[in-house]
């Protein structure tokens, strides 16, 4: 069964790479880029060689929600190539664990070496208000799932591998100095995922500070599992979009995610664009 199951995944990613290849004729970028929630417009500021809707991979789990248009975008950043999700899956969507390591698996087949994830947080410290941007330096899986649980691929990597380094501190380091030179105030802290889809109540926003986090949120960590084992650097990005339950007077919601996503959105995209274009060095 197990034996099976390493099939299956294995024939959907070779078929999620032959539709890709098919839409896209030239060579692939070394760089991808998942965008989270308010931030698919991002994919304007690219100069686009290719446009490939999820429908179009045959593997691809399909997002569903608002702000997720669900494209892939292959071009370049400045004068790095990049390859681009324009929205990105759940787990709240009922997506299994293990079929969001579909497209993760497809880019690195496809050549991709580093990945930047971004996503749209709620702040556990009112210090870092919504509009703030923070670079993860770690994070904690509270979502209750883990893609990698079953059988293991040692061709893909290692049953058990390091985490000590989730997020490359080499690629942290240069996202500080994008913000310095751009003087845009960035934030470095501790991220934790949820499963959601319910925003979290104020008794647990005062556990997880108590744990020492700093921003919540329900992505992320499955796409940083997978990255890492098989063998790629990752850097992450947190858009605050709310104080956490508890914290603020107002009622938490998606519609505030956008619209407080959508006032913050040129800070994180000259950010993204001075990042991303220095990779090229």
């Amino acid at each position: 069964m197990q034996e099976l199951e390493k099939k299956m995944i294995t024939e959907e990613v070779t078929r999620s790479i032959a539709a890709i290849k098919a839409a896209h004729k030239g060579a692939f970028p070394k760089v991808a880029l998942i965008l989270g929630s308010g931030l698919g417009k991002f994919g304007d500021v690219m100069d686009i060689d290719t446009i490939i809707s999820y429908d179009d991979i045959p593997d691809f789990p399909q997002p569903t929600v608002v702000g997720h248009a669900g494209r892939l975008l292959i071009g370049r950043v400045g004068r790095t190539p990049l390859l681009c999700m324009q929205g990105r899956m759940h787990l709240y969507e009922g997506h299994p664990a293990e079929k969001l390591a579909i497209s993760i698996r497809t880019f690195r087949q496809l050549g991709i070496e580093k990945l930047i994830i971004t996503n749209a947080a709620g702040s556990l410290h009112r210090n870092m208000p919504a509009g703030s941007i923070m670079s993860i330096e770690d994070h904690v899986n509270m979502s209750g799932h883990n893609p990698l649980t079953g059988p293991n691929d040692d061709a893909v990597g290692p049953r058990f591998f390091d985490m000590t380094e989730a997020y490359d501190p080499h690629m942290r380091s240069r996202l500080t100095l994008s913000a310095k030179a751009l003087d845009i105030p960035l934030h470095s802290g501790v991220y934790v995922q949820l499963a959601g889809p319910n925003f979290e109540t104020p008794a647990e926003i005062r556990m997880l500070g108590k744990l020492g986090i700093d921003a919540v949120g329900m992505s992320t960590v499955q796409e940083c599992l997978v990255a890492r084992h098989c063998g790629m650097a990752v850097a992450g990005l947190s858009l605050i979009t709310n104080l956490g339950a508890g914290l603020s007077p107002n009622p938490l919601s998606h519609d505030e995610t956008l619209t407080e996503a959508e006032k913050a959105f040129e800070d994180i995209s000259r950010l993204l664009v001075h990042f991303i274009d220095g990779l090229s060095e």
